[in-house]
């Protein structure tokens, strides 16, 4: 998720993903291990299941309140490879893929216990291989700590950042603050909200079963409006819910066609591989001075 005017790097891995359709679901084979990627396969989900009557949303809604409650009561911190793309300004980034660390805030009786902590060290694409980013929520003066990988990165120092200044946001849709399941799960609801006081909504659900990332088996969520209007974000959004978890870990959302028939451009897709839930990360983890780091 943004973080710095480095992070946008075109990949080979897009051109392997670029027909990937709406009707679609996108996966790899296992790995062999956490830092392991192999190239991603396509798989089609199958059968819809019964959802109850009400609001089209209010299914989707309550899946993901389940979610939340599931991050903010059991989940402590994780694991994961995040792999995200994003469209700024009109102009469709590469894959990237990134080894993620992530400890969740915790507040006990109004007082914050466990700041929200990442850290992001880069695997792909090749020029950026080995790019690190640190934020710790109220330290560093609130900053985030950068250090530049691919061969430009042996020349150049570990930078601080302000996670919503303009040279940390530039060519990116949000700031390392946002990153997280936690933080999507929130924003989706956050939608879905907005999206039910709406009148003029025209947004569909539909539920599919068997889906596959990464050989987990999830459910798809697909969300779909039939015409663009005001405070329409999308003319689809998928989410894949894990079935063993029941959190999200794979969630796209495309824009209208400017064409009828053309495939929908693809707006964002964030995928979590691999992930790893209460790993028992430390303090260390999230500290820019730990010597496996490269930031001094």
């Amino acid at each position: 998720m943004k973080v710095l005017i480095w992070f946008h790097f075109p990949s080979l891995i897009g051109l392997l993903l670029a027909a990937l359709a709406p009707s679609t679901v996108w996966g790899s084979e296992a790995p062999r291990s956490r830092a392991e990627l192999t190239e991603p396969v396509l798989r089609v989900a199958t059968a819809s299941p019964t959802r109850p009557q009400g609001h089209p949303l209010d299914p989707a809604l309550d899946m993901a309140r389940d979610g939340l409650e599931i991050m903010q009561e059991s989940v402590v911190d994780y694991t994961a490879t995040l792999v995200k793309r994003e469209r700024v300004n009109g102009q469709l980034g590469e894959y990237e893929y990134i080894q993620l660390k992530v400890r969740n805030r915790r507040v006990v009786e109004g007082q914050l216990v466990t700041p929200f902590s990442v850290y992001m060290n880069f695997l792909r694409p090749a020029s950026a291989r080995g790019r690190e980013v640190l934020y710790v929520e109220g330290q560093n003066n609130g900053k985030l700590v950068a250090r530049e990988g691919g061969g430009m990165g042996r020349f150049l120092p570990a930078v601080w950042l302000h996670p919503t200044g303009m040279i940390a946001m530039r060519n990116q849709l949000y700031p390392i603050t946002d990153v997280g399941i936690e933080n999507l799960v929130q924003k989706l609801i956050e939608r879905g909200e907005e999206e039910k006081r709406s009148a003029s909504s025209t947004c569909q659900v539909s539920f599919h079963e068997n889906a596959t990332i990464n050989g987990r088996r999830c459910t798809l969520l697909q969300l779909r409006h039939k015409q663009p209007g005001p405070g329409v974000e999308f003319h689809l959004a998928q989410i894949f819910i894990d079935d063993e978890l029941n959190l999200p870990i794979r969630y796209v959302a495309f824009g209208f066609p400017e064409r009828p028939g053309e495939t929908p451009p693809v707006l964002e897709e964030y995928t979590y591989l691999n992930l790893e839930l209460n790993v028992g990360l430390t303090d260390r983890d999230f500290d820019y001075t730990n010597p496996d780091y490269g930031f001094r």
